[in-house]
């Protein structure tokens, strides 16, 4: 099995979860039993550390064993899609699977039926950081930091900041913020609505922004738990996002607010010409819906 689409796990019932289908079953099999070798799971780790690939010959070097095992371990992991290999020169250079870095956690939860709903967000929130509804003389910081993220190639498939009389239109009054650092405004975030229709007024899909220099600060966690805090209390029942695989950051920070992997959705559109893969998640509020 070489696939790392993400098959759903379904609830039947208040205390019942149906099993996993049997096709399912064999290929979370295959994956698991890839990494039965403790030396390929280091190796895989050696590889997912670096997103931008590493040679058969460095590999050999960190881990200490000979280039035979190491290629002997690198076409195993492979074999089941977990990384992919390619010629560059007479080195042979691998990379991790972008869509492992979701496919393989998501396919443990299932297995043990982990994928009930998780609490709000983490409360280790760092002390300098504060949030405030996002005012007019904001939108300049605003869409600078949006500049700053298209920038990154890994944030959105927009590729030029839109006008703020477009923003302006697209968000949700009442579901804008602005981050501060020592009254900088050092990032962002918004809900969009996901359609039109009034069956869909309570689903919503967010968006954060953090400016250069200040990612890693807690920034993001800050914003995504007011975030979802006033939308609980505003009565929004499903918050959704699509972040692209390569952005690790983004997907772990979201998971730690409730949200859960859906699947990917792969090729689903060119960015630079370039098809890009896209990771679907979803936090249903446990008070609202």
């Amino acid at each position: 099995m070489t696939s790392l689409d993400i098959p759903a796990v379904h609830t039947s019932g208040a205390d019942q979860v149906d099993a996993l289908a049997p096709e399912d079953a064999l290929t979370y099999a295959g994956w698991f039993a890839c990494l039965a070798d403790p030396t390929r799971v280091r190796l895989l780790h050696q590889v997912a550390s670096r997103p931008a690939g590493i040679t058969v010959g460095a590999l050999a070097e960190a881990l200490g064993i000979g280039q035979p095992t190491v290629s002997h371990h690198v076409r195993r992991l492979a074999d089941v899609g977990f990384v992919s290999v390619h010629k560059n020169g007479t080195s042979t250079v691998v990379r991790v699977n972008p869509s492992c870095c979701t496919g393989l956690p998501h396919a443990a939860d299932a297995v043990m039926g982990v994928l009930t709903a998780r609490p709000c967000c983490p409360d280790d929130l760092p002390q300098d950081v504060t949030v405030r509804p996002m005012r007019n003389e904001d939108w300049q910081p605003v869409r600078r930091i949006y500049g700053e993220g298209i920038a990154t190639r890994n944030a959105t498939f927009t590729t030029e900041v839109p006008a703020r009389e477009t923003l302006d239109a697209q968000w949700l009054p009442g579901h804008r913020w602005v981050a501060e650092i020592d009254d900088v405004v050092v990032g962002w975030a918004a809900l969009s609505p996901t359609s039109g229709r009034a069956c869909y007024a309570g689903v919503a899909e967010n968006s954060i922004y953090v400016a250069d220099g200040m990612r890693g600060r807690g920034v993001g966690k800050v914003l995504l738990r007011t975030q979802v805090i006033a939308a609980d209390e505003a009565g929004l029942w499903t918050l959704q996002t699509s972040i692209f695989p390569e952005n690790r950051a983004s997907i772990a920070l979201h998971h730690s607010a409730g949200f859960r992997t859906l699947g990917v959705r792969e090729r689903i559109a060119q960015l630079d010409g370039i098809w890009r893969d896209t990771v679907v998640l979803e936090r249903r509020s446990p008070v609202a819906g």
